[in-house]
């Protein structure tokens, strides 16, 4: 039994030779082979670049609110406008999630489209699945950017009940006020006779007349403005608790659209299957058309030679 040479060094040289007669010269043969070894890396699809770039805002997004988180809650360390500042970024940062989210969504809804064949049906198994596995991505997402979203209006919700807890004692101080100003105002109606005696009797009094009647417009003057601040403070924790409201009925809101999209994935899972479901039932259908045509075929042949058999055996005897 003869040896087996091995021929791989001379291989290497009659490759060597052809890349060279090829124009290769050595360093663009040790990049081929490079490439060979160490493949490049797969070039990603604009959905997934898209998606991961929402996941980093939405990431981006939950390192801010956890980085003003103190600034946001404690009334000492920033002031209203800073307070203000913060809710309308993180608001932006929302509304471009949201957005970026919805462009994803409307990306997967042309693909649905496009890839349905005749009669609506899907044209590709392969295809299919990669438009569920996009909805579930844009389903994690939403997830996401709502677990953060509920974190700040937690945030959200804490500093519009401290709001409410500052004015509350202002209403009870009013009240206080109130009492005072209409002590006052009665006191100073009590007998206007009385004050023109006193006048009357002392001669310094009546020159300080105008003094008091210009003390006693100041006062009706502040009386005024302390009713109208009064009621000022009243509509704005009015609208603090309305605010507070809403922040709450928005929590729901979005848990409940959470809900919905998890409901509408659900549905779409099912018309997935129902339509997997549809074609294999049209391919067991052809399939027993096709039987059903080849029993036909067998049947008459069977019945052509049993007639030709029976009038052979007569002619036959």
């Amino acid at each position: 039994m003869s040896k087996v040479r091995d021929r791989t060094e001379d291989f290497k040289d009659v490759a060597h030779r052809s890349a060279l007669s090829l124009g290769y010269d050595e360093s663009k043969t040790a990049a081929l082979l490079a490439s060979f070894i160490m493949h490049k890396p797969r070039q990603r699809s604009g959905f997934t670049r898209a998606a991961l770039k929402t996941l980093e805002s939405i990431g981006a997004l939950e390192q801010f609110l956890m980085k003003h988180k103190k600034d946001y809650v404690d009334l000492h360390r920033t002031t209203e406008q800073e307070r203000d500042s913060i809710e309308h970024e993180v608001t932006i940062f929302v509304k471009s999630c949201k957005e970026q989210i919805d462009v994803l969504r409307n990306s997967i809804n042309e693909l649905d489209t496009n890839s349905k064949g005749w009669l609506g049906l899907k044209g590709d198994n392969l295809n299919a699945d990669t438009i569920a596995h996009k909805h579930g991505v844009v389903l994690i997402l939403s997830e996401k950017l709502h677990s953060v979203t509920s974190q700040f209006d937690q945030l959200r919700a804490i500093r519009f009940q401290d709001a409410i807890n500052r004015v509350t004692p202002r209403r009870k101080h009013k009240n206080t006020i109130k009492s005072n100003a209409a002590e006052t105002s009665a006191s100073s109606s009590l007998d206007p006779d009385m004050k023109r005696d006193s006048e009357v009797r002392d001669p310094d009094v009546s020159q300080a007349a105008p003094l008091r009647v210009q003390e006693q417009l100041l006062d009706d003057e502040t009386r005024a403005l302390q009713v109208e601040l009064n009621s000022l403070l009243d509509s704005v924790q009015e609208t603090e608790t309305k605010m507070v409201e809403m922040s709450a009925l928005n929590h729901l809101m979005s848990t409940h659209v959470l809900q919905q999209a998890q409901q509408i994935e659900l549905l779409y899972e099912q018309a997935v299957e129902a339509t997997q479901n549809v074609e294999l039932g049209n391919k067991e259908l052809s399939q027993a058309i096709q039987r059903n045509s080849s029993s036909r075929t067998f049947l008459l042949l069977f019945l052509f030679v049993l007639t030709f058999s029976i009038l052979f055996l007569d002619w036959y005897s």
